[in-house]
């Protein structure tokens, strides 16, 4: 079973800029790169929603409309990790963000399905607050 670690949440204020992590630590960490992965976030109070999602060799991407041309989703197959780059944040974007791995290539109509992926990180807190 791949275990999914995300890192790089913190408290910043609105308009600054985050980068989060996904790795997936155990035995190897490369078992990241056979995977397609998507970033999904949870504010308090709210359901989990899908932001962003990459295809296993980064050529297809998908992002939610609320932030797209904010947010850029890439990866790094040397270094087996999946990047959020989040700029503009506002303290809308507070919740908690987690990564996570599906084996079937996101569609236009379904990379925001949480029932596609299997395996899901534990989150890392963002939040945006002045």
């Amino acid at each position: 079973q791949v275990q999914l670690v995300e890192s790089g949440g913190g408290l910043v204020q609105p308009g600054s800029s985050l980068r989060l992590s996904c790795t997936a630590s155990r035995f190897d960490p490369s078992e990241l790169d056979a995977y397609h992965v998507g970033w999904f976030r949870q504010a308090p109070g709210k359901g989990r929603e899908g932001i962003a999602s990459i295809s296993k060799n980064a050529g297809r991407s998908n992002y939610a409309g609320i932030v797209k041309g904010r947010f850029t989703i890439s990866r790094d197959s040397a270094k087996s990790t999946v990047y959020l780059q989040m700029n503009n944040l506002k303290p809308e974007d507070t919740a908690i963000y987690y990564c996570a791995l599906r084996t079937s290539l996101p569609g236009a109509s379904d990379w925001w399905d949480e029932g596609e992926y299997t395996y899901w990180g534990q989150g890392t807190q963002v939040t945006v607050s002045s």
